[in-house]
């Protein structure tokens, strides 16, 4: 028997005036999973984690919380927490006042404050000494780990993070971005996490969440979503990818046939479980990310193969990325481990190619 969701979202609707920021969405969260909601501003993605909250009501639909409807249910009185982009720490608090703050509020005994307090400090690896010290006294990131101490002392059910890494260098946000999945780890807490950094979703995420233009395009694992993905636009979403335009001409059962003016496939066919099961007969996109094509040579016994020309050499340090365009003009990224030898050359003429395990069909659409 499959555990009921500790949230439930069911065709809620948000609307700003005459502006929808949430059209139709419905999500299941399951007890102690990291969900990661993903998509471009203005997706609805920090509208939906405020409904949750409780700081903005819905225009109509049910969030249900352990099976409680939260209709109604002021957000101090909901068993979530939100950690915000700006952290908005009390300056004039020391950090022990700070974190005990949530529990000051509900008149919990100053001898039980302190415990937690101290608790919560273990937790976030944070020095005893910092206790005494204000908030502008701490580095961005002992302010982070602040922050998540405050939201999670008074135990809540859901832990909402709006983006709460955006502002640190990229150094720090690896470190606090550890911090976060063994935290997740460690006290068993559900997290729906708001964030532009996919790479950060899916490093740390259960499942992933994409959206769009107030709905959801596509829920599923980090897997999933980057090597299955629902249309175009999640394709090149969650990270840059290929598309390159064939012709499904069958569709049989297991196989389906389909033709391409410049892959060069001698069997012209893909098991249907590479394929969405919305693609018909007709245009289709063959997905393939850019990590899972290698140069080959012509007469190589490769699944799939095509000519192009080396347009463009971006040296990343642990990765190199290569740009090329194909005999008819179709644009190609192709991404290898670093090496400080280089295996193509600008202006290069090359084969490329890639393993039919490594390909997914979908249907074309807006990128």
């Amino acid at each position: 028997m499959t555990a009921a969701p500790i949230l439930s979202i069911t065709d809620v609707h948000k609307s700003y005036g005459t502006y929808p920021a949430l059209k139709g969405v419905s999500l299941d969260v399951r007890q102690g999973e990291f969900i990661a909601l993903v998509g471009p501003s203005g997706c609805g993605k920090t509208t939906l984690l405020k409904q949750v909250a409780g700081f903005e009501d819905t225009t109509s639909g049910t969030i249900r919380i352990e099976g409680e409807d939260m209709a109604g249910v002021p957000a101090a009185l909901r068993p979530t927490s939100m950690v915000f982009q700006k952290l908005a720490l009390f300056p004039h608090m020391t950090v022990a006042q700070n974190i005990g703050f949530p529990l000051k509020l509900r008149k919990v005994a100053p001898n039980v404050i302190a415990t937690r307090v101290d608790d919560m400090i273990r937790l976030m690896e944070l020095k005893p000494e910092y206790l005494k010290r204000y908030p502008k006294a701490l580095s961005g990131g002992e302010q982070q780990r602040v922050a998540l101490a405050r939201s999670m002392i008074s135990s809540p059910k859901l832990l909402l993070l709006d983006e709460p890494l955006s502002a640190l260098d990229v150094k720090l946000k690896k470190v606090l971005q550890a911090e976060l999945k063994r935290l997740h780890r460690s006290v068993g807490v559900t997290f729906v996490h708001v964030t532009h950094d996919l790479e950060e979703a899916m490093m740390l995420a259960d499942r992933i969440c994409v959206m769009r233009a107030g709905k959801i395009l596509q829920l599923g694992e980090p897997a999933d979503i980057y090597y299955r993905p629902a249309d175009p636009f999640v394709a090149g979403f969650i990270g840059e990818t290929n598309l390159m335009p064939i012709t499904v001409t069958a569709c049989s059962g297991a196989q389906v046939s389909y033709g391409s003016d410049e892959i060069v496939d001698a069997q012209g066919s893909l098991p249907a479980s590479l394929v969405a099961g919305d693609v018909g007969q007709g245009p289709a996109l063959m997905n393939v990310r850019p990590e899972l094509i290698r140069r080959c040579d012509k007469d190589a016994d490769v699944d799939c193969k095509l000519p192009a020309t080396v347009t463009e050499v971006f040296t990343k340090g642990g990765t190199v990325q290569y740009r090329a365009r194909s005999t008819q003009g179709l644009e190609l990224a192709i991404e290898i481990q670093g090496t400080s030898h280089l295996p193509m050359q600008l202006g290069e003429d090359v084969w490329l190619g890639w393993a039919k395990k490594d390909i997914w069909v979908l249907k074309p659409g807006e990128a």
